[in-house]
Formats: C-alpha cells, structure tokens, sequence
C-alpha cells in the first residue's frame, strides 16, 4: 500500500517517539533530602515558599556507572542555582536549573547537591504549592540519545521544508533507519519502558510495572550506533546532492530583564544562575560562543560573586563569551533625555574596557519599544557603528520594510542596522530546523548579504542555552537543503557585512523607528515617569552649577557617576515603560527620589560656591539667580519669600545679582474667579473647569476652536493583549468628559502669580487642577494633583486649538519629530499615540499653539486637537498601578511665529527646571557669565566635570534644524582644547559650519 508523504512523516514521528524510552540505560530515585535542614520526601511540598529556600542531599553513583554517562535530572519545584560539591574536595560547579535546564553532568562518584530555590518559574509566575518533584539519577545511552534527536531532526526538516524535492530523500533516510534497528520486545521491560506514552497513560489500568525496566542488550545497541553512523552517510550524501541554502551565524543569548514580572533582587539571582549554565556548557562545546549585553549586570556581579566574574574575564580573553551592547543596560529609547544615552554610552564603554578591555560596535537592542532618531548619531560618537534590533517586526499594522539597512538619525549620521525575524520565540530563539529554515526564508537582506543572523537561547527570564541546541547545531551541519549554521561574534558578524557588502546598495530608514504596538509604554506607570524626569533632570543641572561653580574657581565636586547609575538602571525597558510588576516600581521610585534629592543637594552646594565667589559689593537682601540652560531666561522663580516674576532677564550659564526694583513684579496680572490675565495672555475659565478662552493680546488672537483642557476619562481602555503595554485604536469609542466641576476658587492673587484651582471628580478619583500664570509668562500653567482609585481607565486632557497644520513638532531626545495631523495613510493612522519630550506644537505661518509637559510622554495631535496622556491604570501586571497620589504640570502656550523662533524650547525648559536662586547679602548687583556662546542657537545637553581630569565638557546640540555659526568663549584662566566624543576623547570635526542642523557637540574646556 501506498502512504502518503504526510503519513510516511507521521510514522517516523511515532517511532522516533518509542526511541526515546529506551534513553536511560538506569536509573536511580534519590532520597534523602533536606529542606532548610528538614527532611524532606521526594514529591513532597516545601514547607515554606518566601524568599529564598535551601535543599541539599548527599549522593553515590554506581561505581560501574561512568561518570561520562551520568546524568542528574531534578525539578525542585522553583527557579534555582544548584551547586554540585563533590566530597573529594573538588571544584564545585554550578548551574541554573528551570524548566528548560534540568538535566546536568555530574563531578564525581559522590557528591552533594546544595540549591538555592525561589518559588518562581522564569517569567516571574509563582508556584502556588511547590514540592520537590523529581530527583534522580540516570545513565543515558549515548548512541540511542544521539540517534533520537537527530531522527527528530529529520521529521522537523521534513515539516518545514515543505514541498522541496529532497523530502522524499529524508523520509526514506529515516525509514531505513528504523528498518536497520534490532527493537526490543520483552514484556515487562517494554511496558514499563513506554508506560510514559501519552496513548498508554489514557488506559483504565496499566498493569503492574516493573521497577527497573532493562535498558538495551550490546547487540541491540550495536544495531543503533549502525544505524546511526548509515543515517549521518545518508544525510551527508542528500547534502552533496542538495547542498544548504542559506547561512545563519549563530550566537548564544540569554535576554535577561533587569526588572520585569519579578522585582531586581531576583534578577540577581537570575543572572547569576544564567551566567554559570553558560560557563558550563563552554566546558562541553568548545566551539559555543555566547553573548550577553548590560554592564550593569557584570558590576552586579562583580560584587555578588567575584569568582564567576573571574571565569566570566577569563572566557571573555578566550573569545567563546562576548560582551556586546555598549550600554550600562538596554534601556528604553522613546523617554530617556539625550544626555541619559550620552551617559548610557559613556559608562557602558568605560565599564567594558575597564574590565574587560574591549569597546563595543554593536548598540545590542533587541526588545525596545521602537527607537528615537537621536541614536545614530550618539552611536558613532560613542565608537558604535552598528545596531541589531529585532523589535520592530511586532508593529501590528505596516510590516517594517528592511531587515539589512543603514538606520539614518536626525542629523544624517548612519548605523549599519540588522534585524531577523525568527518565528520561534524571536530573540530567544533555538537551532531547531523551524527555526533556522524560517528565519532564512524570512532574511529578505538575502539579495544583499549572504547570512543572517539568529540568537539562540531561553530569554526574558533568562536561562539562556541548552545541550540539545548545541547538539542540534552540530548534527545539522550535515543536513541537505537548510541552512548553513556556524557559531559566530556579533561584532564578526556586523564587521563582515561593513567590510564585504558595498554601502551604495543598501537601503536607508530615516529618522525615528516607531513602534505600532505598545504605545500605553508613553504612560503607564506615570507616577515613576514623572520621578525620572525630576533625577534626570536634577543630576544634569547639579553638574551644570558645579561647573559654573569651577569657572569662579571652586574644586571639582565628587562624581555623581552612581547616582547616574541609578537613572539608567531604572531607563530600562521594562521599568521606564510601566510594564513591571509593582515591586519593580516600589524599587525604581525610591531609588530615583533618591537619585533626584542627591541632585537637588549638589545644586545647593554649588549654588553657595557661586555666591561666595561673586564679586562682592553694598548691596544688601539680593538675590542669586542661576540660569542652567542656554536659553536667556525671564526672571520667574519661586524665592525664599515667595515667587518673583519680574521683567529682569538671566543671560544663558549666567548668574544675575539682582535686588530692589528688579524683583519688582511686571505689572497688569489680574484674576477673578472666571479669569486670570496678565500683559500677554487672557485666560477665561469655564463653569465645567475647562478654559473656554485663551486669547493672545500681544497678537490679538484666540488661540482656542473650541474650550481648552478637556479632560476626558476613557474606561475603554481594556486593550486585547498586554494591559500595561497597549493602547488599542478604538480606546476612546467611548469616553467620559469630566464636566462637573465640584469647586472653583481662586488660590492666589498676585502681584507675581496669580492661581485658580478646579476640583473635580471621576467615580472614585480626584482631580485637582491649578491654574496659575505668572505675571511676565505668555503660558497657562496647569498644575495637576491626582488621587487615583479606578482600575482600567485612561485619562487624557484634549486642546482643540484654532490652528490648521499637516504636521505637528514634537521634541525628542536632543531634536525634534514632525508627524502628520491626518490619517491618510496607514502608517499616519498607526500612529494614534507618539511619544514627545517636553513639548508638542501645532504651528502655522504666524501662529501655533504648544502643549508643554513636565513628566508626560504620550501624545496626540489629530487634526487641530492637542492630546496628552496623563494616567492609565492596567491591572496586569501591577493590579494597583497608579493607585494613589501624584502630581505634575503642563501647559498651553500660544505664540507668533513658528515654535522654534517664538522661544517654546526655552519655555518647556522652563517648566521642567526652573531657574535657580538663593538670597544673599554684601554682593555687587549686575549679570555674570562665565561661559559664552556666541553664533547660531544652540541648547544645552550638559556642562560637567570630566571624568578622568579637573577639565570640564561643554555639551550642546543644535535643536531646530538650522545651521551657522558657533563660537566658545571660556572665562579667563581657561581654553577651549577642542572637540571630544562622548567618551570625552578628543576627535577632529569635519569642517563645516559651526553647527550643522540636529548636530550635538562636545568640547573639552581646561584651566
């Protein structure tokens, strides 16, 4: 009779099922075990499952059992570091052991097994009732082992190879194979033996079996290494006739959250069993190469466990362990400023090459959330050239359209980018033949280079790779018809495509990599967000007043390199975004207040430094004004007795003395309970809290098409998948405005301020918005205070505004992103929510309107309607995030011009750092400015100490697109050395302007 193709298939998987019982030629049950010193039986529950658990056992193997046949097979019942001490004093080795790593050699004929247990699978799920299932020992059959697998091998090519014509050739391969096979038969040790079989485990009443079933006679066993060794001829001979198409470099991987669906302590712990498995499998593959990015996991443990980082260096000098990445971890690109991938970069290299000697090429990210278009450029000023992602092939709507390109940022600086697109576990991948054949029939760079590449190990989690891929890898070398596979460096990999495929012939992406899915990342969590905001921007203005503090001639301050590392640990992806697990967020805003209080204290430091190097003077009960930004700025602080909004100016880096009349306030603020007005702007406030008028008297314009600072409630926000992570396009198909205003009453009356507060309600929460404006700002400030007690609801404030653009601006990180109003096509229509910094504008000739922010990242401009997302409240995977009390501030400013000459930088940076000042007495009035640019409008990324020297850097990046002149004057007593990199080295700048549209630019400063 004859089969077809798909039953011949079915066939060869049921005998290559049956192979597999007879792998173990004995086994031996292992008791005596002891958990936290109390006994414990084999299948018994622990007793207790917090924090971190204690099992041990003493073992023997069988003196006639080789050690090289010996196996240990636990399940323990959590995630554990597992330590195999062998009693005659030799070297203990260790290993991770999870679901997908729990077979391991054994050291010795005896032996103590010493584990450290969590009751937490690798995704972070809890055991509910964790006992200690399995513990065993067995000795495998290494012929009937091998033979299996690569039978397994066989059928899965046969599956996904298709319809090719050398499947006939391997279905035949395999039945000769099995024909070539002396089975056993014996009753008793063949029911025993396949009693496992899912057929014979749905039987009414297996029948007694027995205990220590035979494993295979030597003739038997001869008869498998035969048919082993004609099945490898068969495969090698198909190969001479169907050679392999394709090739893949493959590189092991262990992605690892540093915080996810478990809190940091147990990455920790993570990491250190993940790193150890990789060691072990180095010992048994010498030809395994394994990659792990983050030098903030090798700092970790570098102090957690001094000898694994010792044989991490070790491996690392030898090249089977590659450090890629560059970064101290792999963070989020959307919300992170530019000086926070400056400072990413900057400690990531210097950590690699301080310890292990090497910089990285490669920007390794493969699970961010799409990418900012300021990275190219920050890239190759660290010495990185080229960047792997494969993140992008999940946005829903348009497929990316290239996955071997040059990545272009806004300046015009290139990356050479790669991405692969493996349609089992993606970055996690595995050598298995649905693996290797997909991700090469999915390479569409194939027409360009010759290889992709594929990353192979469990991930997320952790664990990273197993025996069977690498004994996958090395069986498939012999294969017809699928890809070639070789084990391979990711900087080898990216060096060969920059050496051997010409620039000219691959495609360009510009600008931003936005991601059509896992928009709610721009919100939730808002609370952590807006913490964040306040460290990046405290340690940033603390090094620009000690620098300023160092031009007057006060020593240089300690670094606040680790209070930096606490900002970039918690930029991650999975922290920043909002989509960990609560304790994940308990652990990041306490150690980002942390970080944000020891910026704010160095700024009082410095900021006595400057006045007690001020030239001295009669004048009594001044005050110091600090600007910290490159924009001259309006006198507008809150003071020691009070706020002061003042005509008075403070130059750009300046320091103003300024007393008497200058702290007078700017006359014509008014208030009532409808209205707040001052000499530029009118503001009526409406019955239901909203502002139904902002009218620009200096233009003589209403800047509002309908009422302004709608606040709308969307209990629709239940996305289909991914609650922390997704926003879906229907969210607001049902929305809640919040009309009802339970009070209004004006809070403060001027002269520099004047406030109105709106109390409102929504269900269970609170919302409290202030209206302030001061008496020389052009803007509505709003502050917000929420106390929030509902459960899946987006909250959103809406501006329709009286302006008609195709685009709108929307800062990013060291730039700006203009982004289409309309919906015409689908990539318009994907992008429903984007990410911003600190301002989105919506401009036309002569007039726009900006919404500015001070802890806010999600945005919308639709049409004529300014969005800001300002909460979401996902149950999974914090049920409580954003529970509670938190406050922030944005604004809406309407202006003349365009947003780049009406001066929105300059008030966004306004909001987010206001100017910074300190009564004194005994000083001489007037404006100080240590440090002077001159040319072309450039903005401030950071002044600061150097990091190996008392020099400073000056860094700046040209914002607006434009282009022109730019000149450095330091104070007297120091030079201008030049140029540096972002590693602080210093490099020769092509000649050009001063400034070149988009550009960031380093200088080293010395005295």
């Amino acid at each position: 009779m004859s089969l077809t193709l798909r039953q011949r298939l079915d066939r060869i998987h049921v005998r290559v099922e049956e192979l597999s019982f007879w792998r173990e030629r004995e086994a031996l049950t292992l008791e005596g075990w002891r958990f936290d010193g109390a006994p414990i039986a084999i299948g018994g529950f622990w007793a207790k499952i917090d924090g971190v658990r204690k099992l041990d056992a003493d073992v023997t193997v069988p003196d006639h059992w080789p050690l090289a046949e010996t196996r240990l097979q636990l399940d323990v019942g959590g995630e554990s570091l597992l330590a195999l001490v062998p009693s005659d004093g030799g070297k203990t080795e260790r290993f991770g052991l999870d679901p997908f790593h729990q077979e391991f050699p054994v050291p010795s004929h005896a032996f103590t097994i010493d584990i450290d247990a969590v009751a937490r699978l690798p995704f972070g799920e809890p055991v509910r009732e964790p006992r200690l299932t399995k513990a065993k020992l067995v000795r495998i059959d290494g012929p009937v082992d091998d033979l299996g697998l690569l039978l397994r091998q066989v059928a899965e090519t046969i599956q996904f190879l298709g319809d090719h014509e050398v499947v006939p050739h391997l279905i035949e391969a395999a039945e000769q194979t099995f024909a070539a096979l002396d089975w056993p038969s014996a009753t008793a040790d063949y029911v025993a033996r396949t009693a496992p079989q899912r057929g014979q485990q749905k039987i009414w009443q297996l029948p007694e079996l027995k205990a220590n079933p035979d494993g295979l006679r030597q003739d038997q066993r001869a008869s498998v290494e035969a048919a082993l060794a004609g099945l490898k001829s068969r495969l090698i001979a198909l190969q001479k006739r169907y050679p392999q198409q394709g090739k893949l470099a493959i590189t092991g991987h262990a992605h690892i959250d540093l915080a996810w669906l478990w809190p940091y302590a147990e990455t920790r712990r993570k990491a250190r069993r993940t790193f150890h498995t990789a060691l072990q499998l180095m010992k048994s593959f010498p030809d395994f190469i394994f990659n792990q990015s983050t030098a903030a996991y090798y700092d970790q443990i570098e102090r957690d466990d001094p000898e694994l980082f010792a044989a991490i260096c070790e491996k690392v000098k030898d090249g089977q362990w590659e450090t890629v990445g560059a970064m101290w971890v792999e963070p989020d690109t959307n919300m992170p400023t530019g000086e926070s991938f400056v400072r990413q970069l900057l400690y990531g290299q210097r950590y690699f090459e301080n310890k292990f000697g090497v910089r990285h090429r490669v920007c390794w990210l493969p699970d961010c959330f799409g990418f900012s278009g300021a990275l190219p450029q920050l890239l190759r000023q660290a010495g990185v050239d080229s960047f792997f992602t494969i993140k992008v092939n999940w946005s829903e709507t348009n497929r990316f359209p290239h996955d071997l390109f040059w990545w272009e940022g806004l300046d015009g600086s290139r990356v050479l980018a790669h991405t692969f697109d493996n349609p089992v576990r993606g970055y996690n991948g595995s050598t298995e033949p649905e693996a290797i054949i997909g991700t090469w029939k999915n390479f569409r760079g194939k027409v360009r280079h010759d290889e992709s590449l594929l990353a192979v190990g469990y991930g997320d989690g952790g664990g990273g790779v197993t025996p069977e891929m690498l004994r996958r890898q090395a069986q498939l070398k012999d294969f017809p018809a699928v890809p070639s596979l070789r084990p391979a460096r990711i900087e080898d990999f990216f060096g060969r495509i920059h050496d051997e495929v010409p620039a000219e012939s691959l495609p360009t992406w510009s600008g931003e990599i936005y991601l059509e899915l896992h928009r709610a990342t721009l919100t939730t969590q808002s609370g952590t967000k807006k913490k964040h905001r306040e460290a990046e921007r405290a340690l940033i203005t603390a090094e620009t007043l000690s620098s300023l503090a160092m031009f007057l001639g006060a020593s240089k301050p300690a670094s606040l390199e680790d209070e930096w590392h606490a900002v970039l640990k918690n930029e991650f992806h999975d922290i920043l975004p909002g989509s960990g697990v609560r304790e994940v967020y308990e652990d990041a805003e306490s150690e980002l207040a942390a970080a944000r209080d020891a910026g704010q204290a160095r700024q009082q430091e410095a900021l006595a430094d400057i006045v007690a190097r001020l030239p001295k003077g009669e004048a009594k009960d001044v005050l110091v004004v600090v600007n910290p930004s490159l924009s001259e700025r309006l006198l507008r602080v809150d003071g020691p007795n009070g706020p002061i909004s003042a005509d008075a100016t403070v130059p750009p880096l300046g320091i103003a003395v300024l007393g008497g009349s200058a702290l007078a306030a700017k006359p014509g603020l008014t208030v009532s309970p409808n209205r707040l007005e001052n000499s530029q702007i009118r503001v009526e406030i409406g019955q239901d809290g909203t502002i139904t008028s902002l009218f620009d008297k200096e233009l003589g314009r209403e800047a509002l098409a309908g009422r302004g600072n709608q606040l709308w409630a969307f209990p629709m926000d239940k996305p289909r998948n991914w609650d922390a992570w997704d926003m879906e396009d229907d969210y607001a198909a049902h929305g809640i405005e919040l009309v009802d205003a339970e009070s209004i009453e004006i809070t403060e009356s001027g002269p520099h301020r004047a406030s109105i507060r709106v109390v409102k309600r929504f269900r269970d929460s609170t919302i409290t918005q202030t209206y302030s404006l001061w008496a020389n700002a052009g803007r509505i400030d709003i502050h917000t205070h929420l106390d929030w007690h509902d459960r899946r609801v987006l909250l959103r404030t809406l501006t329709p505004v009286d302006v008609r653009a195709r685009e709108a601006t929307f800062e990013c990180a060291f730039g700006i992103v203009r982004r289409p109003t309309h919906e015409n096509t689908s990539w318009d229509q994907a992008k429903f929510e984007v990410p911003g910094h600190r301002f989105a504008d919506l401009s036309e000739p002569g007039f726009g309107v900006a919404l500015l922010n001070d802890g806010k990242y999600g945005h919308s401009v639709r049409g004529n309607v300014l969005g800001l997302s300002l909460l979401r409240s996902p149950i999974y995977p914090d049920p409580l995030a954003d529970e509670g009390e938190q406050s922030f501030t944005y604004a809406l400013l309407p202006h003349g011009g365009d947003w780049h000459s009406a001066g929105v930088l300059a008030e966004a940076e306004d909001l987010n750092q206001p100017l910074l000042s300190k009564a004194a007495s005994g000083l001489a009035p007037g404006n100080l400015s240590p440090l002077h640019l001159a040319g072309h409008l450039v903005a401030l990324a950071g002044l600061k100490p150097a990091e190996d020297d008392g020099d400073i850097v000056l860094r700046v990046y040209e914002a607006f697109g434009g282009r022109g002149r730019l000149e450095v004057s330091p104070p007297a007593g120091w030079t201008l050395l030049g140029d540096v990199n972002l590693l602080e080295e210093p490099v020769t700048r092509a000649e050009g302007p001063g400034i070149r549209p988009f550009e960031v630019r380093s200088f080293k400063i010395s005295k």
